[in-house]
Protein backbone atom coordinates (compact mmCIF):
# COMPACT_ATOMS: atom_id res chain seq x y z
CA UNK A 1 0.00 0.00 0.00
CA UNK A 2 3.00 2.30 0.78
CA UNK A 3 6.67 1.96 1.29
CA UNK A 4 9.09 3.24 3.32
CA UNK A 5 10.93 5.44 0.25
CA UNK A 6 8.06 6.73 -1.23
CA UNK A 7 7.30 7.95 2.37
CA UNK A 8 10.55 9.86 2.92
CA UNK A 9 10.90 11.16 -1.04
CA UNK A 10 7.32 12.70 -0.37
CA UNK A 11 8.50 14.41 2.63
CA UNK A 12 11.74 15.54 0.73
CA UNK A 13 9.69 16.97 -1.97
CA UNK A 14 7.49 18.72 0.50
CA UNK A 15 10.65 20.40 1.66
CA UNK A 16 12.28 21.00 -1.13
CA UNK A 17 9.10 23.04 -2.55
CA UNK A 18 9.56 25.62 0.66
CA UNK A 19 11.02 28.85 -0.11
CA UNK A 20 14.60 29.04 0.81
CA UNK A 21 14.32 31.18 3.75
CA UNK A 22 15.31 29.08 7.25
CA UNK A 23 16.63 26.48 4.85
CA UNK A 24 20.85 25.45 5.32
CA UNK A 25 23.06 27.17 3.46
CA UNK A 26 24.19 24.26 0.75
CA UNK A 27 27.75 22.51 2.49
CA UNK A 28 27.96 24.39 5.56
CA UNK A 29 25.02 23.95 7.52
CA UNK A 30 22.92 20.99 7.91
CA UNK A 31 19.34 20.19 9.68
CA UNK A 32 16.90 17.46 10.53
CA UNK A 33 13.28 17.27 9.22
CA UNK A 34 10.30 15.43 10.77
CA UNK A 35 7.00 15.27 9.21
CA UNK A 36 3.14 13.99 9.81
CA UNK A 37 1.79 12.43 6.86
CA UNK A 38 -1.81 11.62 6.68
CA UNK A 39 -2.87 8.28 4.79
CA UNK A 40 -6.41 8.12 3.56
CA UNK A 41 -7.55 4.85 2.46
CA UNK A 42 -9.98 5.05 -0.87
CA UNK A 43 -13.20 3.43 -0.25
CA UNK A 44 -13.76 2.03 -3.72
CA UNK A 45 -10.51 0.41 -4.15
CA UNK A 46 -7.00 -0.72 -1.91
CA UNK A 47 -5.42 2.92 -2.87
CA UNK A 48 -3.63 5.12 -0.46
CA UNK A 49 -3.72 8.35 -1.07
CA UNK A 50 -0.70 10.46 0.89
CA UNK A 51 -0.32 13.90 1.87
CA UNK A 52 2.49 15.53 3.99
CA UNK A 53 -0.19 17.56 6.57
CA UNK A 54 2.54 18.94 8.51
CA UNK A 55 6.60 19.25 8.00
CA UNK A 56 9.06 20.23 10.28
CA UNK A 57 13.12 21.52 10.58
CA UNK A 58 15.27 22.17 13.68
CA UNK A 59 17.67 21.08 16.06
CA UNK A 60 18.04 23.73 18.67
CA UNK A 61 16.16 24.25 22.02
CA UNK A 62 16.45 27.00 24.71
CA UNK A 63 17.88 26.83 28.17
CA UNK A 64 15.26 26.89 30.90
CA UNK A 65 15.82 30.50 31.88
CA UNK A 66 14.71 31.71 28.59
CA UNK A 67 11.25 30.60 29.31
CA UNK A 68 8.73 32.82 29.41
CA UNK A 69 5.69 32.94 31.53
CA UNK A 70 3.11 34.24 28.63
CA UNK A 71 3.86 31.33 26.38
CA UNK A 72 5.01 33.40 23.86
CA UNK A 73 8.27 31.02 23.55
CA UNK A 74 9.15 28.05 21.22
CA UNK A 75 11.17 26.07 24.14
CA UNK A 76 12.02 23.06 22.13
CA UNK A 77 12.75 23.56 18.24
CA UNK A 78 13.69 19.89 17.27
CA UNK A 79 12.38 18.34 13.78
CA UNK A 80 10.18 16.33 15.48
CA UNK A 81 8.43 19.20 18.10
CA UNK A 82 7.64 21.50 15.47
CA UNK A 83 6.43 18.55 12.86
CA UNK A 84 3.86 17.69 15.73
CA UNK A 85 3.14 21.25 17.01
CA UNK A 86 2.44 21.68 12.92
CA UNK A 87 0.23 19.13 12.92
CA UNK A 88 -1.95 20.71 15.94
CA UNK A 89 -2.51 23.85 13.88
CA UNK A 90 -3.68 21.35 10.93
CA UNK A 91 -6.14 19.31 13.18
CA UNK A 92 -7.82 22.71 15.08
CA UNK A 93 -8.38 24.21 11.44
CA UNK A 94 -10.05 20.53 10.33
CA UNK A 95 -11.82 20.65 13.66
CA UNK A 96 -13.24 24.44 13.06
CA UNK A 97 -14.67 23.65 8.94
CA UNK A 98 -16.00 20.37 10.89
CA UNK A 99 -17.78 22.05 13.23
CA UNK A 100 -18.71 25.45 11.46
CA UNK A 101 -20.48 23.00 8.69
CA UNK A 102 -17.83 23.45 6.19
CA UNK A 103 -17.12 19.66 6.02
CA UNK A 104 -13.64 18.38 6.92
CA UNK A 105 -12.14 15.84 4.98
CA UNK A 106 -10.70 14.34 8.34
CA UNK A 107 -13.21 14.13 11.08
CA UNK A 108 -17.19 13.11 11.37
CA UNK A 109 -19.10 13.44 14.63
CA UNK A 110 -18.88 10.56 17.17
CA UNK A 111 -21.27 9.07 19.51
CA UNK A 112 -20.76 11.32 22.49
CA UNK A 113 -22.12 15.00 22.54
CA UNK A 114 -19.87 17.88 20.72
CA UNK A 115 -17.49 14.76 20.48
CA UNK A 116 -15.54 13.86 16.55
CA UNK A 117 -13.98 11.40 15.29
CA UNK A 118 -11.34 10.25 12.13
CA UNK A 119 -13.54 9.03 9.06
CA UNK A 120 -12.93 5.70 8.50
CA UNK A 121 -10.04 4.86 6.42
CA UNK A 122 -7.76 7.82 8.20
CA UNK A 123 -4.51 7.27 9.53
CA UNK A 124 -1.32 8.97 10.52
CA UNK A 125 2.16 8.20 9.98
CA UNK A 126 5.38 10.08 11.29
CA UNK A 127 8.25 10.61 9.32
CA UNK A 128 11.83 12.27 10.54
CA UNK A 129 15.17 11.92 9.00
CA UNK A 130 17.09 10.89 11.75
CA UNK A 131 16.44 8.76 14.48
CA UNK A 132 15.18 10.72 17.59
CA UNK A 133 17.64 12.33 20.41
CA UNK A 134 17.64 10.24 23.08
CA UNK A 135 17.31 6.65 24.00
CA UNK A 136 16.49 6.00 20.53
CA UNK A 137 19.88 7.35 19.53
CA UNK A 138 22.20 4.76 21.38
CA UNK A 139 22.83 2.55 19.23
CA UNK A 140 25.42 0.40 18.43
CA UNK A 141 28.24 1.41 15.92
CA UNK A 142 29.19 -1.77 14.05
CA UNK A 143 30.99 -0.16 10.97
CA UNK A 144 34.01 1.32 10.03
CA UNK A 145 32.53 4.71 8.86
CA UNK A 146 30.66 5.18 11.92
CA UNK A 147 33.40 4.61 14.05
CA UNK A 148 34.85 7.43 15.95
CA UNK A 149 37.66 5.37 16.79
CA UNK A 150 39.34 2.07 17.12
CA UNK A 151 37.36 -0.58 19.39
CA UNK A 152 37.65 0.43 23.25
CA UNK A 153 39.12 -2.05 25.63
CA UNK A 154 39.81 -0.58 29.50
CA UNK A 155 43.07 -0.22 30.54
CA UNK A 156 45.08 1.60 33.22
CA UNK A 157 47.54 4.17 32.12
CA UNK A 158 50.50 4.83 34.01
CA UNK A 159 48.66 7.99 35.52
CA UNK A 160 45.48 5.74 36.44
CA UNK A 161 43.12 6.96 34.22
CA UNK A 162 41.11 4.49 32.35
CA UNK A 163 42.67 4.71 28.57
CA UNK A 164 42.18 2.26 25.32
CA UNK A 165 44.74 0.40 23.92
CA UNK A 166 45.27 -0.11 19.91
CA UNK A 167 48.23 -1.64 18.40
CA UNK A 168 51.25 -0.67 20.89
CA UNK A 169 50.50 2.82 21.98
CA UNK A 170 47.64 3.78 24.40
CA UNK A 171 44.46 5.86 22.55
CA UNK A 172 42.65 7.93 25.86
CA UNK A 173 39.23 9.19 25.71
CA UNK A 174 38.02 12.05 27.61
CA UNK A 175 34.55 11.87 28.31
CA UNK A 176 32.32 14.75 29.28
CA UNK A 177 31.42 14.94 32.76
CA UNK A 178 28.13 15.01 33.74
CA UNK A 179 26.37 18.20 34.09
CA UNK A 180 28.71 19.58 31.56
CA UNK A 181 26.91 21.11 28.70
CA UNK A 182 29.89 22.23 26.99
CA UNK A 183 30.19 21.39 23.52
CA UNK A 184 32.97 18.54 22.75
CA UNK A 185 36.24 20.25 20.72
CA UNK A 186 37.74 17.84 18.33
CA UNK A 187 41.10 18.92 16.65
CA UNK A 188 41.71 21.37 14.23
CA UNK A 189 42.66 20.37 11.00
CA UNK A 190 46.25 22.22 9.85
CA UNK A 191 45.43 21.62 6.30
CA UNK A 192 41.90 23.35 6.42
CA UNK A 193 40.72 25.68 8.72
CA UNK A 194 37.57 24.29 9.47
CA UNK A 195 36.73 21.48 12.18
CA UNK A 196 36.13 18.27 11.23
CA UNK A 197 33.28 16.08 13.06
CA UNK A 198 31.53 12.82 13.39
CA UNK A 199 27.78 13.46 13.07
CA UNK A 200 26.05 14.64 16.00
CA UNK A 201 22.54 14.94 15.61
CA UNK A 202 21.25 17.70 18.33
CA UNK A 203 24.20 16.50 20.61
CA UNK A 204 23.65 12.52 20.01
CA UNK A 205 27.01 10.80 18.59
CA UNK A 206 29.55 12.85 21.34
CA UNK A 207 33.02 12.02 20.15
CA UNK A 208 36.67 12.67 20.85
CA UNK A 209 38.12 15.69 22.66
CA UNK A 210 41.49 14.39 22.21
CA UNK A 211 43.03 12.12 20.39
CA UNK A 212 46.85 11.11 20.36
CA UNK A 213 47.92 7.35 18.31
CA UNK A 214 51.65 6.18 18.20
CA UNK A 215 52.37 3.93 15.50
CA UNK A 216 55.60 1.67 14.19
CA UNK A 217 56.63 2.02 10.60
CA UNK A 218 56.96 -1.68 9.70
CA UNK A 219 58.82 -0.67 6.59
CA UNK A 220 62.05 0.55 8.55
CA UNK A 221 61.09 -0.15 12.27
CA UNK A 222 61.02 3.62 12.96
CA UNK A 223 58.45 5.04 15.34
CA UNK A 224 56.64 8.14 14.00
CA UNK A 225 53.93 10.03 15.29
CA UNK A 226 50.53 10.38 14.14
CA UNK A 227 49.13 13.82 15.40
CA UNK A 228 45.32 14.21 16.17
CA UNK A 229 44.54 16.13 13.21
CA UNK A 230 45.75 13.52 10.92
CA UNK A 231 43.75 11.04 12.12
CA UNK A 232 40.95 12.67 13.07
CA UNK A 233 40.88 13.71 8.57
CA UNK A 234 41.95 10.20 7.54
CA UNK A 235 38.76 8.49 9.83
CA UNK A 236 36.70 11.59 8.17
CA UNK A 237 38.23 10.80 4.96
CA UNK A 238 37.52 7.09 5.33
CA UNK A 239 33.98 7.73 6.51
CA UNK A 240 32.87 9.36 3.38
CA UNK A 241 34.88 7.39 0.98
CA UNK A 242 32.76 4.25 2.50
CA UNK A 243 29.23 6.89 2.02
CA UNK A 244 30.37 7.04 -1.70
CA UNK A 245 30.81 3.68 -2.20
CA UNK A 246 28.04 1.94 -0.21
CA UNK A 247 24.90 0.62 -1.89
CA UNK A 248 22.51 3.71 -1.37
CA UNK A 249 19.55 1.04 -1.62
CA UNK A 250 20.36 -0.39 1.36
CA UNK A 251 19.60 1.65 4.93
CA UNK A 252 22.24 1.41 7.40
CA UNK A 253 21.11 -0.66 10.53
CA UNK A 254 23.43 -1.22 13.38
CA UNK A 255 21.52 -4.60 14.49
CA UNK A 256 22.16 -6.47 11.88
CA UNK A 257 26.12 -6.91 12.97
CA UNK A 258 26.47 -9.09 16.07
CA UNK A 259 29.74 -7.02 16.77
CA UNK A 260 29.39 -3.65 18.80
CA UNK A 261 32.48 -1.76 20.14
CA UNK A 262 31.03 1.13 20.76
CA UNK A 263 27.63 2.53 20.86
CA UNK A 264 26.53 6.31 19.62
CA UNK A 265 26.04 8.88 21.80
CA UNK A 266 23.14 11.34 22.88
CA UNK A 267 23.72 14.74 24.31
CA UNK A 268 20.73 14.17 26.62
CA UNK A 269 21.20 14.00 30.21
CA UNK A 270 19.49 11.76 32.52
CA UNK A 271 16.62 13.21 34.01
CA UNK A 272 17.52 14.15 38.32
CA UNK A 273 16.64 11.43 40.44
CA UNK A 274 16.87 8.33 38.17
CA UNK A 275 20.08 6.22 36.41
CA UNK A 276 23.10 8.02 35.72
CA UNK A 277 25.18 6.77 32.62
CA UNK A 278 28.04 4.95 34.21
CA UNK A 279 30.47 7.17 31.20
CA UNK A 280 32.59 3.45 30.96
CA UNK A 281 34.51 2.88 27.48
CA UNK A 282 32.23 1.81 24.73
CA UNK A 283 29.18 0.14 25.13
CA UNK A 284 29.12 0.80 28.69
CA UNK A 285 29.11 4.58 27.62
CA UNK A 286 25.44 5.10 28.11
CA UNK A 287 22.35 3.71 30.47
CA UNK A 288 19.19 2.50 27.94
CA UNK A 289 15.93 3.36 28.49
CA UNK A 290 15.73 5.94 30.74
CA UNK A 291 14.23 9.59 30.34
CA UNK A 292 16.68 12.44 29.17
CA UNK A 293 16.67 15.98 29.01
CA UNK A 294 17.79 17.93 25.47
CA UNK A 295 20.81 19.72 25.83
CA UNK A 296 21.24 23.40 25.26
CA UNK A 297 23.65 25.60 24.29
CA UNK A 298 25.71 26.30 27.72
CA UNK A 299 22.22 25.83 29.75
CA UNK A 300 20.38 22.76 30.80
CA UNK A 301 16.68 22.82 29.36
CA UNK A 302 13.29 21.42 30.55
CA UNK A 303 12.51 19.71 27.46
CA UNK A 304 12.34 15.83 27.31
CA UNK A 305 14.37 14.17 24.38
CA UNK A 306 12.66 13.16 21.32
CA UNK A 307 12.76 9.82 22.09
CA UNK A 308 10.55 10.15 25.24
CA UNK A 309 8.13 12.28 23.76
CA UNK A 310 7.10 10.18 21.06
CA UNK A 311 6.41 7.19 23.78
CA UNK A 312 4.52 9.59 24.90
CA UNK A 313 2.51 10.56 22.19
CA UNK A 314 2.37 6.76 21.70
CA UNK A 315 -0.13 6.31 24.73
CA UNK A 316 -1.95 9.97 25.17
CA UNK A 317 -1.42 10.85 21.25
CA UNK A 318 -0.14 13.27 19.27
CA UNK A 319 -3.31 16.00 19.67
CA UNK A 320 -2.17 17.09 22.84
CA UNK A 321 -4.86 18.00 25.76
CA UNK A 322 -6.63 20.70 24.53
CA UNK A 323 -7.67 18.66 21.22
CA UNK A 324 -8.68 15.73 23.73
CA UNK A 325 -11.66 17.86 24.63
CA UNK A 326 -13.09 17.59 21.05
CA UNK A 327 -12.19 14.06 20.17
CA UNK A 328 -13.42 10.79 21.45
CA UNK A 329 -10.50 8.82 20.54
CA UNK A 330 -6.80 10.03 21.12
CA UNK A 331 -4.93 10.27 17.31
CA UNK A 332 -2.09 7.69 17.16
CA UNK A 333 0.68 7.33 14.76
CA UNK A 334 0.14 4.07 12.88
CA UNK A 335 3.60 3.99 11.61
CA UNK A 336 7.25 5.94 11.89
CA UNK A 337 9.59 5.91 9.35
CA UNK A 338 13.48 6.98 9.57
CA UNK A 339 15.24 8.55 7.24
CA UNK A 340 18.49 6.74 6.16
CA UNK A 341 20.82 7.19 8.87
CA UNK A 342 22.64 5.12 11.96
CA UNK A 343 19.87 3.45 12.75
CA UNK A 344 19.15 0.31 15.11
CA UNK A 345 15.36 -1.42 15.41
CA UNK A 346 16.33 -2.92 18.61
CA UNK A 347 16.85 0.79 19.93
CA UNK A 348 13.75 2.09 18.40
CA UNK A 349 11.65 -0.48 19.91
CA UNK A 350 13.14 -0.29 23.13
CA UNK A 351 12.91 3.46 23.31
CA UNK A 352 9.59 4.21 21.75
CA UNK A 353 7.20 0.94 22.20
CA UNK A 354 8.60 -1.70 25.22
CA UNK A 355 8.86 1.54 27.68
CA UNK A 356 5.04 1.94 27.79
CA UNK A 357 3.64 -1.85 26.82
CA UNK A 358 2.12 -2.42 30.09
CA UNK A 359 0.80 0.75 30.89
CA UNK A 360 -2.92 -0.47 31.60
CA UNK A 361 -6.12 0.88 33.10
CA UNK A 362 -6.40 3.86 30.72
CA UNK A 363 -9.54 5.73 30.41
CA UNK A 364 -11.87 5.11 27.14
CA UNK A 365 -10.67 6.46 24.09
CA UNK A 366 -6.85 6.13 25.03
CA UNK A 367 -4.73 2.82 24.31
CA UNK A 368 -1.16 1.73 24.05
CA UNK A 369 -0.31 2.14 20.47
CA UNK A 370 2.59 -0.01 18.75
CA UNK A 371 3.86 1.42 15.74
CA UNK A 372 4.70 0.01 12.71
CA UNK A 373 8.92 1.42 12.63
CA UNK A 374 10.65 0.64 9.44
CA UNK A 375 13.64 2.61 8.12
CA UNK A 376 13.95 4.15 4.52
CA UNK A 377 16.97 4.08 2.42
CA UNK A 378 17.16 7.42 1.23
CA UNK A 379 19.35 10.44 3.50
CA UNK A 380 18.00 13.58 3.47
CA UNK A 381 20.35 15.88 1.10
CA UNK A 382 20.54 18.63 3.97
CA UNK A 383 21.76 16.06 6.69
CA UNK A 384 25.04 16.00 8.30
CA UNK A 385 26.93 13.94 6.58
CA UNK A 386 25.54 15.23 3.01
CA UNK A 387 26.66 18.67 4.07
CA UNK A 388 30.13 17.38 4.73
CA UNK A 389 30.05 15.76 1.76
CA UNK A 390 29.38 19.51 -0.31
CA UNK A 391 31.59 20.90 2.11
CA UNK A 392 34.35 22.98 0.56
CA UNK A 393 37.65 24.91 1.39
CA UNK A 394 36.77 28.34 2.59
CA UNK A 395 33.20 27.51 3.57
CA UNK A 396 34.06 27.83 7.52
CA UNK A 397 32.96 25.03 10.29
CA UNK A 398 30.09 22.90 9.14
CA UNK A 399 27.46 23.31 11.87
CA UNK A 400 23.93 23.05 12.73
CA UNK A 401 21.33 25.37 11.23
CA UNK A 402 20.32 27.99 13.62
CA UNK A 403 16.25 28.33 11.93
CA UNK A 404 13.96 25.81 12.44
CA UNK A 405 10.87 25.75 9.68
CA UNK A 406 7.28 24.79 10.04
CA UNK A 407 4.95 24.29 7.98
CA UNK A 408 1.40 22.96 7.48
CA UNK A 409 -1.64 22.68 5.59
CA UNK A 410 -3.79 25.60 6.54
CA UNK A 411 -5.02 28.11 4.32
CA UNK A 412 -3.90 31.43 6.78
CA UNK A 413 0.08 31.37 7.11
CA UNK A 414 1.23 27.89 6.67
CA UNK A 415 4.72 28.86 7.25
CA UNK A 416 6.71 29.80 10.08
CA UNK A 417 10.15 30.34 10.56
CA UNK A 418 11.58 30.71 14.01
CA UNK A 419 15.07 30.95 15.70
CA UNK A 420 15.90 31.30 19.01
CA UNK A 421 12.20 30.49 19.84
CA UNK A 422 10.97 33.61 18.04
CA UNK A 423 9.69 34.48 14.69
CA UNK A 424 12.72 34.26 12.36
CA UNK A 425 14.71 37.81 11.92
CA UNK A 426 12.92 40.35 14.41
CA UNK A 427 14.31 42.53 16.19
CA UNK A 428 15.00 43.13 19.62
CA UNK A 429 12.50 45.56 20.19
CA UNK A 430 9.82 43.33 19.02
CA UNK A 431 10.50 40.71 21.47
CA UNK A 432 7.62 40.38 23.74
CA UNK A 433 5.23 41.78 21.33
CA UNK A 434 2.52 39.37 19.15
CA UNK A 435 4.77 40.32 16.38
CA UNK A 436 7.58 38.04 17.47
CA UNK A 437 5.67 35.44 18.21
CA UNK A 438 6.14 31.79 16.50
CA UNK A 439 2.62 30.68 15.52
CA UNK A 440 4.13 27.35 16.80
CA UNK A 441 4.39 28.83 20.83
CA UNK A 442 1.63 27.67 23.52
CA UNK A 443 -0.32 30.79 23.51
CA UNK A 444 -0.68 31.24 19.57
CA UNK A 445 -1.98 27.54 19.70
CA UNK A 446 -4.17 28.38 22.84
CA UNK A 447 -5.37 31.76 21.11
CA UNK A 448 -6.37 29.06 18.09
CA UNK A 449 -8.12 26.66 20.08
CA UNK A 450 -10.36 29.36 21.89
CA UNK A 451 -11.17 30.27 18.56
CA UNK A 452 -12.17 26.80 17.82
CA UNK A 453 -14.70 27.01 20.91
CA UNK A 454 -16.19 30.33 20.13
CA UNK A 455 -16.77 28.79 16.65
CA UNK A 456 -19.04 26.15 18.17
CA UNK A 457 -22.81 26.13 18.62
CA UNK A 458 -22.98 26.48 22.06
CA UNK A 459 -25.63 23.55 22.44
CA UNK A 460 -23.05 21.41 20.83
CA UNK A 461 -20.09 22.15 23.08
CA UNK A 462 -18.42 18.93 24.59
CA UNK A 463 -19.23 18.04 28.05
CA UNK A 464 -15.56 18.63 29.56
CA UNK A 465 -16.27 22.47 28.56
CA UNK A 466 -19.43 23.41 29.73
CA UNK A 467 -20.32 25.01 33.16
CA UNK A 468 -17.28 25.56 34.06
CA UNK A 469 -14.67 29.04 35.00
CA UNK A 470 -12.20 28.01 33.00
CA UNK A 471 -9.65 31.35 31.96
CA UNK A 472 -6.21 29.85 31.27
CA UNK A 473 -4.20 27.49 29.36
CA UNK A 474 -4.02 25.67 32.35
CA UNK A 475 -7.25 25.88 33.39
CA UNK A 476 -8.20 24.24 29.67
CA UNK A 477 -6.13 21.94 30.31
CA UNK A 478 -6.60 20.18 33.42
CA UNK A 479 -10.56 20.27 32.01
CA UNK A 480 -9.35 17.22 29.57
CA UNK A 481 -10.18 15.11 32.48
CA UNK A 482 -9.72 11.89 30.46
CA UNK A 483 -6.43 12.78 28.97
CA UNK A 484 -5.10 14.18 32.53
CA UNK A 485 -5.89 10.61 33.64
CA UNK A 486 -4.34 9.05 31.03
CA UNK A 487 -1.26 10.87 31.85
CA UNK A 488 -1.19 10.22 35.21
CA UNK A 489 -1.59 6.60 34.68
CA UNK A 490 1.86 6.86 32.26
CA UNK A 491 3.48 8.95 34.70
CA UNK A 492 2.59 6.23 37.50
CA UNK A 493 3.28 3.02 35.64
CA UNK A 494 6.23 3.79 32.84
CA UNK A 495 7.40 7.65 33.43
CA UNK A 496 7.64 8.35 37.45
CA UNK A 497 10.59 10.39 36.56
CA UNK A 498 8.81 12.74 33.89
CA UNK A 499 9.62 16.05 34.99
CA UNK A 500 6.02 18.02 36.26
CA UNK A 501 5.62 21.47 34.58
CA UNK A 502 5.51 24.74 36.60
CA UNK A 503 1.86 25.76 36.74
CA UNK A 504 3.24 29.51 36.73
CA UNK A 505 4.42 29.02 33.08
CA UNK A 506 0.93 27.85 32.08
CA UNK A 507 -1.20 30.52 33.08
CA UNK A 508 -1.53 32.90 30.28
CA UNK A 509 -4.90 33.67 28.97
Amino acid sequence: MWAADEIANLCYERFNELPKRGKPEPGREWTLLAAVVKLTLCSDSQKVEKEVVSLGTGTKCIGRTAMSYDGDVLNDSHAEVIARRGCIRYLTEQLRRAVCGQGSSMFCRADQLGKWRLHPGVSFLFFSSHTPCGDASIIPMTDSQSQPCPPVRCTQTPEGTNGVTHGGGTLKRRAEEPGKGQNVKLPRLEDEETEEREPESRGDAKQLESLTLNTTNTDDSKQSDVTAGSVSQTLTEQKLKTRRNSDSNQPYDATMSSVAPDVHRTGAKCVPGGPADPLRPGVGYHSTGVLRLKPGRGEPTLSLSCSDKLARWGVLGFQGALLSHYLQEALYFSAIVVGNCPYSQEAMQRALVTRCSQVSDLPAGFSVCRPQLLQSSLEFPCSQAQTELRHRAGQGRVSPCGAAISWCNVPDQPLDVTANGYKHGVTKKALGTAKARSLLCKVELFHSFLSLVSATDRSLLPDSLRGKELHSYWDYKQASQSYQQAWEQLRTEAFPLWPHSDPNLLLFQ
